[in-house]
């Protein structure tokens, strides 16, 4: 599974936990359901959020859930899942990006798809996504060929992207696909007049994705010499940062305009779990609860990251995105981890499968393809122990949102 909103079930409480897992399972299940069990490969954590803001806008009493049984993501328990339209369209988006994907690694040759067998085969499965893909959007009255029509314009937007380029050119495509997808769960919810507000909402998240990967991506794709948004239009990360900064702002701000029966959990996942997404990717992580000798908002910068923590925020004097800081152009780089050898796509999705299986990802495990740390998911804070985080999102530490309806005691 994979996705850039990635929440601790410990940092969500118990309630929010249980319809996140309801929203996931939904989703897996309903590409079983239609498409196969090998569809359950393109679950993502990001496709569901359109489960989740279908559901937000409906009233209880309409919201769908059925009783599933043991599955071994889930320990081997039975749960309670979402099911309907919502679930159905996150299905059709997944399948669809998925298959674009699987087109393009197949068609560049990466790794075991440089074999000729494996790559025609490819080529088939992403040819049989798609077209399910399709099938379900039509089933829900979502016309999939913004979606594919996206994904055929970015390869030609970066053949003409160079130095001086705005790097929001090449996010354009993405951010017009989750715009139209965050758009039709208004019409799915019997709620048109939200579909302006959660386009833009969709606007903001799509920039996000397409940012966030390029700046995880911008050390591995320099020394691999893969093509990468931020090195070819000279973008440097004090840039990155700002535009990262406006798209949270502007999630927060859209959201706020629509109109929803039960927000919690769309606003948590949307507005402080996204906003600890942007922290992670840039080397930064924040804690809700007092450090040492610290106040509860203060940011813990991770050692050894490309960011420091400096009164002001990392864009003031002596911060590390100002001029001469590490993150600032022509400023002091940290040293590359040494390399290690990548595992093959299917080797590491047995890894994966193996990690899953054991809660090992709730863990800091090594990654199952590239080999490098990662932090455990339920890792996010120095608290101690992530019992500690229940029910503490945060949301009092610089939302700006007035006042949390995410269900937090903070």
């Amino acid at each position: 599974m994979f996705g850039i909103v990635r929440p601790c079930r410990h940092r969500l409480g118990e309630q929010l936990s249980s319809a996140w897992m309801a929203h996931l399972c939904g989703l897996c299940l309903s590409l079983r359901r239609d498409h196969g069990q090998f569809a359950r490969l393109v679950t993502n954590y990001d496709g569901l959020l359109v489960s989740v803001l279908t559901e937000a806008q409906v009233e209880p009493a309409a919201q769908g859930r059925r009783r599933a049984g043991p599955c071994p993501l889930r320990g081997m328990r039975g749960a309670s899942v979402a099911r309907g339209e919502g679930a159905r369209l996150a299905a059709a988006v997944s399948l669809v990006l998925a298959a674009a994907k699987v087109r393009d690694h197949a068609l560049d040759g990466d790794g075991l798809l440089a074999r000729r067998p494996l790559g025609a085969a490819a080529r088939r499965v992403a040819t049989h996504w798609g077209k399910a893909g399709a099938r379900t959007g039509a089933h829900v009255g979502f016309d999939t060929a913004v979606l594919v029509d996206a994904v055929d314009r970015q390869p030609g937007i970066e053949a003409l992207a160079g130095p001086g380029t705005p790097v929001l050119s090449v996010t354009e495509p993405t951010e017009t696909a989750t715009a139209a997808a965050f758009a039709h769960t208004a019409v799915l919810a019997g709620r048109p007049h939200n579909a302006a507000p959660l386009a833009e909402a969709g606007r903001f998240f799509g920039r996000l994705a397409h940012l966030l990967d390029a700046v995880e991506d911008r050390e591995a794709d320099a020394a691999s010499g893969a093509w990468n948004p931020l090195t070819a239009t000279g973008t440097d990360l004090v840039e990155a940062r700002r535009l990262a900064d406006d798209a949270l702002r502007g999630i927060r701000l859209a959201l706020r305009e629509a109109d929803f029966t039960d927000g919690r959990l769309a606003h948590r996942l949307l507005v402080h779990e996204l906003r600890d997404s942007v922290d992670r990717a840039f080397g930064v992580r924040a804690c809700s609860h007092p450090a040492p000798g610290g106040s509860a908002s203060e940011v813990l910068w991770v050692p050894g990251a490309e960011a420091a923590h400096t009164p002001g925020g990392p864009y003031a004097p002596g911060g590390p995105y100002a001029p001469g800081g590490p993150g600032a152009p022509g400023g002091p780089r940290p040293p590359l981890p040494p390399h290690r050898d990548r595992r093959g796509t299917v080797a590491g999705c047995l890894v994966w499968a193996g990690l899953a299986c054991t809660c090992q990802l709730c863990c800091d495990h090594d990654d199952p393809w590239s080999r490098e740390r990662r932090q455990g998911w339920c890792n996010h804070c120095d608290c101690g122990t992530c019992s500690d985080c229940t029910n503490c999102c945060g949301c009092c530490d610089g939302c700006g949102c007035g006042s949390c309806d995410c269900g937090c005691n903070c």
